[in-house]
């Protein structure tokens, strides 16, 4: 967007651009959320920012009016392949509070200082400057959420002392924490439980078929799930943790909660980021939409299914195993397959909800997960020789990739072929642009829309690409309607749906 389409956007106050882009106004020191209803400043008073970490270097506080920092992320860390998306989505990850900037820039291959020149250079601002205000949308998340002690909230966010943490807070929203902690709108009243509950924000529309996605292949003692809501473990840098998220589909515009059961609170700020993965929550539906409406063969079911979401991965490593055991054969095989092989899975949480099992490790795998695997030996001996790889760190790979990366890295094991590549880059990276052309269900949903167009009478001057080019680049959400429409083929509905078939290995 330039200057002038994204004028007027803030004149309009279109909510979809929140949390895309932050509008800074020289007069009053203050930068805002395209939608804040305060009135519309001169245009030679307004400098657009990418990231509020950009507006925060430039000298400006948030405006505590509208709040921009309570807002969804930006898709265009998911857009984009190149370092700035790679690096943006490591540090929503909290590499940044684990590693260091060294660590960051060593997993996306440069020294630091060409890094923070890169980061500077397209973002407006440097990994530390980025990663601090990813500290504090964290902090302010948890400060109007919940009732956690300040100290306590701090360090959950990523602070390295209670003082960067007070200094931070007062320098972004010029407030104290306290005083930020008292403009939350609704207050629980505190229970009887060390559980944090959240709600976490999203663009409208919202389609919980991704519930559904989860739920018919969620493994029993790792995960459980319904048409609205998705609970599992989880093994994190510092701790195994377990949460759970629920959706109510009766009141447009709820947010979704996230109940956190157990977390490290190192951890938080990594849980918060996968699990907005994981639901695709920093989607732009309207723009995903509007693309995929103005194709014939889609139109139909964007209509009826508005605001699909792509599902992530919450462990890119867990990811790549299931998507291996899961190729060319059913939902509920795979599913019989995974519930075998989590036997090889640790126990080390305590029941709760049904839930006790960690997913195995790929050291558990390649040591005995692979002798309790069935059916062909060369696909067996192939997820026994990625684990391996990945257990040995011969084999890594995650957030930080592309899709060029991911290909390099993962064609050459045995048993991965495109289909397996396509598919991880989707859950893992959140590729929007992966056409899985070759996929069995792909090609059913297509005869299935191709059926209900010559129901719907012919189509006059309507070209058709097969592989869907002209909805680029939102391909992998095409995808999904097509999964969702050869569902419809089967009468025991969406639960008995077909796993997508991979290409044969090579």
């Amino acid at each position: 967007m330039d200057f002038w389409q994204r004028y007027r956007a803030i004149d309009a106050r279109d909510t979809r651009f929140d949390g895309q882009f932050y509008t800074a106004v020289r007069t009053t020191g203050i930068y805002c959320r395209p939608s804040c209803p305060a009135r519309t400043p001169k245009a030679e008073n307004v400098t657009f920012y990418e990231t509020s970490a950009a507006a925060h270097d430039a000298g400006y506080r948030a405006c505590k009016r509208c709040l921009p920092e309570a807002v969804p992320g930006t898709p265009a860390w998911n857009l984009r392949s190149d370092i700035a998306g790679r690096a943006m989505r490591l540090i929503n990850d909290g590499v940044i509070n684990r590693d260091g900037v060294e660590g960051l820039a060593s997993r996306l291959g440069y020294s630091s200082r060409q890094l923070n020149r890169i980061l500077s250079h397209e973002l407006g601002a440097g990994p530390l400057s980025l990663a601090r205000a990813s500290r504090a949308q964290t902090a302010r998340t948890l400060l109007v959420s919940t009732q956690m002690k300040l100290a306590d909230v701090a360090f959950a966010a990523g602070f390295s002392s209670v003082r960067q943490f007070n200094e931070t807070i007062g320098e972004v929203f010029d407030m104290t924490p306290t005083a930020l902690r008292a403009t939350a709108r609704h207050h629980r009243a505190t229970a009887a439980t060390t559980a944090l509950t959240l709600n976490l924000p999203y663009r409208e529309p919202f389609d919980p078929g991704i519930f559904d996605f989860l739920a018919v292949r969620s493994i029993p003692g790792i995960e459980s799930g319904t048409g609205t809501s998705y609970a599992r473990t989880l093994r994190l840098p510092h701790a195994d943790a377990r949460f759970s998220v629920e959706y109510d589909a009766a009141v447009p515009g709820r947010p979704i909660i996230l109940t956190i059961g157990a977390v490290d609170l190192r951890d938080l700020p990594s849980l918060l980021s996968r699990v907005r993965r994981l639901l695709d929550l920093d989607a732009d539906p309207v723009a995903i939409d509007g693309a995929l409406g103005a194709d014939p063969r889609l139109a139909p079911a964007v209509r009826a299914l508005p605001g699909m979401r792509m599902p992530g991965a919450v462990d890119p490593q867990e990811l790549l195993v299931r998507a291996m055991i899961g190729q060319q054969i059913t939902v509920a095989a795979a599913r019989t397959a995974l519930t075998q092989l989590s036997v090889c899975g640790s126990e080390s949480m305590a029941p709760a909800d049904g839930l006790h099992r960690m997913f195995p490790s790929a050291a558990q795998i390649e040591e005995t997960g692979f002798e309790l695997l069935r059916g062909p030996q060369r696909r067996i001996d192939s997820v026994r020789a990625a684990a391996a790889d990945m257990a040995s760190g011969d084999l890594e790979f995650g957030y930080g990739d592309d899709l060029a990366g991911l290909q390099a890295k993962l064609l050459p094991l045995p048993g991965v072929g495109p289909w397996t590549v396509g598919y991880v880059a989707m859950r893992v990276i959140g590729a929007p642009d992966v056409f899985l052309a070759n996929d069995a269900a792909v090609r059913n949903g297509i005869r299935v829309l191709d059926a209900g167009m010559l129901d719907a009478g012919p189509q006059q001057g309507v070209r058709h690409t097969p592989d869907f080019t002209e909805v680029s680049p939102w391909r992998s959400y095409a995808t999904m309607h097509l999964w969702r429409a050869a569902a419809g083929l089967r009468p025991a509905g969406r639960a008995e749906t077909r796993q997508p078939s991979a290409v044969p290995a090579t």
